[in-house]
């Protein structure tokens, strides 16, 4: 079944950034380790650790406390903060993927024509825990 975008809710320290993002994506990037021995005529890799990082972006909005620019600075620096993606929105039953992240960067952009915008890197720290919401 297709799901259109526009009903995905993201969460970032307990703070609903929903009402300010308008793009997100999440990668699952797993290590790959060259074991290669003498002989070889081509690359043999194993399996690794699990890796991931996720983008959140947006409009801008100077709202003390909950607006993105208030609620991501201040996690700058933090170990394990949440993030919580809800590809499908809110709801019981619907999926969402659940870990702890720290943040690898936070932006805004300033067009002289067009509305200031935000994003943010995060950088996943543990497993991601995908299960239906309750």
């Amino acid at each position: 079944m297709k799901i259109h975008g526009k009903y995905t809710a993201v969460l970032l320290g307990g703070i609903d950034l929903t009402a300010y993002a308008n793009n997100s994506s999440l990668d699952f990037e797993p290590d790959n380790s060259d074991v290669t021995t003498y002989g070889k005529n081509s690359h043999v890799f194993a399996a690794g650790l699990l890796n991931g990082s996720a983008t959140v972006s947006g409009f801008y909005d100077s709202t003390k406390v909950t607006g993105p620019r208030a609620a991501i600075r201040a996690l700058l620096g933090v170990s394990d903060v949440p993030f919580i993606h809800r590809p499908e929105g809110t709801g019981s039953g619907l999926p969402q993927d659940l870990v702890n992240c720290v943040i690898k960067k936070y932006s805004q952009t300033h067009p002289v024509a067009d509305y200031i915008t935000w994003s943010v890197d995060l950088q996943f720290s543990d497993d991601v825990n995908s299960t239906d919401q309750a």
